[in-house]
């Protein structure tokens, strides 16, 4: 019961319904997805933050309750949206992108998250000036699982994982270490992660080399399953959620603000992932 509730808070707060399928049609809750990749921790730390968060969704929406799945890995999201037919989402950009034509999404608004992570991308380098001299190197990165990403709307034409000998990391921090040893001699990591390399020894010592543009923060979205009568009230609620009683829940979820919002902010890279 505990966790019950605390599900329905997230929902309440993103605006998200999060329900299964068949539990939601049984008394009105509704299922939200959240999917946030490359993150620091992992998805079981993060879930009862969502829990809690879900509660002041619901509230805001004026649902039964709602109920959020939290994940970090897009292959264990999309099995989530074929067993729970999820109506709301709070997407990283890449899944965003990836899933959008399938699932029919539509954008309602915007997740502020607190510490960045995703909004801007970065070549790093302890050995190297500049982007040339990265290339044809080893270049460490936990980013490197959506190419099409990477290479059309990060790189944008100035790079593709191509360019160099990858190495995969699996936790954001292993990264920055594989660079600060000397183990590869570039990586590329994104706002969050350059943040934190003030903080570890020897970080001082490794420097950006190259950045991207910035991106839009992580898209809430409809999905298709979403009843068409409730996506402008749910969009309208998005504002309130993180106010009063909820912005505890936020903080808790690592949520600065949620926003509505529409299309317009992604269609750049929208544009860019789609171009052959």
């Amino acid at each position: 019961m505990h966790r019950r509730i605390r599900t329905l808070a997230l929902a309440a707060a993103l605006g998200t319904p999060i329900l299964a399928a068949d539990e939601a049609a049984a008394d009105g809750e509704v299922n939200v997805l959240v999917l946030r990749e490359n993150a620091a921790g992992s998805a079981a730390t993060a879930q009862p933050y969502i829990d809690e968060l879900m509660v002041h969704v619901a509230r805001a929406n004026g649902w039964s309750g709602a109920k959020g799945a939290y994940h970090t890995k897009r292959s264990a999201a999309k099995t989530y949206v074929e067993t729970a037919k999820p109506q709301y989402g709070i997407l990283s950009l890449g899944g965003f992108l990836a899933m959008r034509g399938e699932l029919k999404l539509e954008v309602v608004g915007q997740a502020d998250i607190e510490g960045g992570g995703g909004l801007q991308y970065f070549v790093i380098s302890k050995a190297h000036a500049d982007l040339a001299g990265c290339k044809g190197k080893t270049l460490a990165t936990n980013h490197g699982s959506d190419t099409r990403f990477i290479d059309k709307v990060i790189g944008n034409g100035a790079f593709v994982l191509g360019d160099f000998t990858v190495q995969t990391t699996t936790r954001p921090v292993q990264t920055l270490k594989k660079v600060i040893s000397g183990e590869a001699e570039c990586g590329l990591v994104d706002d969050a992660q350059i943040t934190e390399l003030a903080n570890l020894d020897g970080g001082t010592d490794v420097h950006a080399v190259w950045f991207s543009a910035v991106m839009p923060p992580m898209p809430i979205v409809a999905f298709g399953s979403a009843p068409a009568d409730g996506v402008g009230p749910f969009k309208t609620a998005l504002g309130s959620v993180c106010s009063g009683d909820g912005a505890k829940a936020c903080s808790s979820a690592g949520i600065k603000a949620l926003r509505a919002s529409d299309n317009a902010p992604y269609d750049a890279a929208i544009t860019a992932w789609s171009a052959k």
